[in-house]
């Protein structure tokens, strides 16, 4: 695979005398790909009926002759106006009970069947007229789905839908009742038209009620992307996108992505650090202007994942963004180094939002390519030396990591819905689990809950909330050693706790007695050094005391291809317990220094430096902001 770059370019915004010129700098630019249409519903159809596109024509026609692939987005994102005259009740309402209100963008209700229609619609329309348009290479169905907290709506259409679904998985309101434990607090429901969505009760609604409508918001993006894929499916063979988000986990990504053929996310490395992500003051100082040394990877790997081994970067954040709380610039290489990160991760496409800076709206402070007058802004020159880079990289072909995570939305779902600790989050756990097997040189896939047909010498499976038998059982031959916990199979899909004790733990001789969270502040020790921290779970039974800690308690228990771990790991202890899985499995660790990090592909190394200082690694001196690529041995073992 010959990795291949691209920008987002808005014709709307712009006359149409300086598409010609833009298309030029593109291409001489190494831009090979350019995105368009996801926000530009009201100029296709100002009016109901009233379908306007010659302009749309004009443009694809003036980007492809010029030599440019084109991602045409379908723009269900952004209805326009005359949709909610025609759909009053269409916008999503908030926990709260709030109307979120037309002026920004996402505004409509997953739920609200007449507006599926419309985007069907317009899907079909724009299908039939560019599907077999040789300039329209890709399709991306609507834009960053969930942005903005808006993939759950307390709407009346949800409702509505809300308790169809559910007399669909329950049959009868007597198993509904018996599944939730609905006898506590005399909760009983006599039919399921009185089952309220979950928000504004008095106090805690049952978190089995919860958890269901979680599991329905999530079904419910399925459902909508899914009508335009089977929209367009028959109008194109070009394949079918959608831009994810990062550190959004609100819906199954694994099942929206079962139904396209690429899978694709939106990368602001800056943003994220301030907005998306924890850590102590120093980290964020240290990292300013380059983002967490983890963040990008993780998502990459991820999104690797949900695309089945496809994957671009849609929008590669190439200076000051708007929207954190705070915007420095990148420090200089970075917008090279972040591009060339995702290219050893497997992107096939990394594309720039944006072309050029906006000079109006909400995002008129977001950096571009270019500025708003049209001068080059400093992340052109890097653009640039990024496809001179490309081109003398050839192609980069990956293979399979020797180790795995295996991620889970709706642990997600089932630990934001009763976290029973303030401080513990299911991405944060997971997140730490992948920053300690990077920061031990090794290279790492995800699999999901549903297929992990790949063998792994190492499984990391940290939080896992729901472990059915066959889950269990595809776990234990798909590794030569899996880590659970903490908190892994602590609830049933309807959130009770097992009755026959954790899933997993019976083949250990291991019990979780009790569990107990932590504030902040505190931590547990683990004699030998590191500590656990945020939740424990506390272990009896006669399985091997790997760890223990210091009050004589159990923190890592092994069994045949099992060991549970019983906290939540600060970085020594993951490393200590990375190590001890690595002796155990064989794998070869290469310790990489603080914020260097290794990538491994068939026929290249690439150690990538997020520090504005030289790291040295293996003899190796990679300079600050840099990137250095090695070429492998051929007859190195991958």
């Amino acid at each position: 695979m010959k990795p291949e770059l691209g920008v987002c370019y808005y014709p709307e915004h712009w006359p149409e005398t300086m598409w010609a010129e833009d298309a030029a700098h593109m291409v001489e630019t190494g831009l090979t790909w350019v995105r368009i249409g996801e926000f530009a519903w009201s100029r296709m159809e100002p009016q109901p009926g009233d379908l306007q596109f010659e302009w749309l024509d004009r443009a694809i026609e003036t980007l492809g002759s010029a030599g440019l692939k084109i991602v045409l987005g379908t723009p269900t994102a952004t209805p326009p106006r005359w949709m909610l005259d025609k759909h009053p009740d269409m916008l999503a309402v908030d926990q709260r009970g709030n109307t979120r209100k037309f002026g920004s963008r996402r505004h409509y209700c997953f739920s609200h069947q007449g507006y599926v229609d419309e985007c069907t619609r317009i899907a079909v329309i724009m299908g039939e007229r560019y599907g077999e348009n040789p300039h329209v290479a890709a399709w991306q169905i609507d834009n960053e789905y969930g942005c903005h907290d808006t993939t759950v709506s307390y709407s009346t259409p949800a409702l509505q839908a809300f308790r169809h679904w559910l007399a669909a998985q329950y049959a009868t309101i007597d198993t509904l009742n018996e599944a939730w434990g609905n006898v506590f607090w005399s909760m009983e429901y006599r039919d399921f038209e009185e089952i309220d969505l979950p928000n504004q009760t008095v106090t805690e609604p049952n978190p089995a009620h919860v958890l269901a409508f979680r599991r329905f918001s999530s079904q419910q993006v399925v459902t909508f992307n899914k009508a335009q894929v089977d929209a367009l499916r028959p109008l194109t063979d070009a394949p079918l996108l959608h831009n994810y988000m990062g550190r959004t986990l609100d819906f199954d990504h694994f099942k929206v992505g079962a139904d396209l053929d690429i899978a694709t996310w939106d990368s602001y490395p800056i943003g994220f650090l301030s907005d998306r992500l924890e850590g102590g003051e120093a980290h964020k100082i240290a990292f300013l202007q380059q983002g967490d040394p983890d963040m990008q990877a993780f998502h990459h790997d991820l999104y690797r994942a949900v695309g089945r081994g496809r994957w671009w970067v849609m929008e590669q954040q190439p200076g000051p963004v708007n929207w954190a709380p705070y915007n420095p610039a990148p420090l200089p290489g970075m917008v090279r180094l972040w591009s060339l990160e995702a290219v050893a991760h497997g992107a096939e496409v990394v594309s720039y939002f944006r072309w050029r800076q906006a000079p109006f709206a909400q995002e008129q402070m977001h950096t571009g390519l270019l500025t708003s007058n049209n001068r080059p802004a400093p992340g052109l020159a890097e653009a640039q030396q990024v496809a001179d880079d490309l081109v003398r990289l050839g192609e980069v072909q990956q293979v399979q990591a020797k180790v795995a995570i295996l991620f889970d939305y709706a642990s997600d779902w089932a630990w934001s819905t009763q976290p029973q600790g303030a401080s513990f989050d299911y991405f944060r756990l997971v997140f730490s689990a992948y920053r300690a097997l990077r920061r031990a040189g090794l290279s790492v896939d995800f699999v999901s809950t549903n297929e992990n047909s790949a063998h792994y010498a190492l499984i990391l499976a940290p939080g896992l909330a729901t472990i059915d038998p066959d889950l269990e059982h595809r776990l234990a031959k798909s590794c030569d050693l899996a880590i659970l916990g903490p908190r892994s199979g602590a609830i049933t899909h309807d959130f009770q706790i097992p009755n026959s004790g954790r899933p997993g733990l019976c083949k250990l001789d291991c019990d979780v007695d009790l569990v107990e969270s932590l504030p902040s502040t505190s931590e547990r020790a683990v004699h030998g050094g590191g500590a656990a921290r945020h939740w424990i779970d506390r272990l009896s039974g006669q399985a091997e005391d790997l760890l223990s800690f210091e009050d004589g308690t159990s923190a890592l228990k092994a069994g045949d291809g099992i060991w549970y771990l019983a906290g939540f790991p600060d970085e020594t202890l993951w490393d200590r317990v990375i190590a001890m899985a690595a002796k155990k499995t064989g794998l070869d660790l290469q310790k990489t220094p603080q914020g260097l990090r290794l990538r491994e592909t068939a026929n290249h190394v690439f150690l990538i430096n997020y520090n504005a200082e030289p790291a040295v690694w293996n003899g190796h001196t990679v300079q600050g902001c840099d990137v250095e690529i090695l070429k492998r041995d051929p007859s190195e073992p991958t």
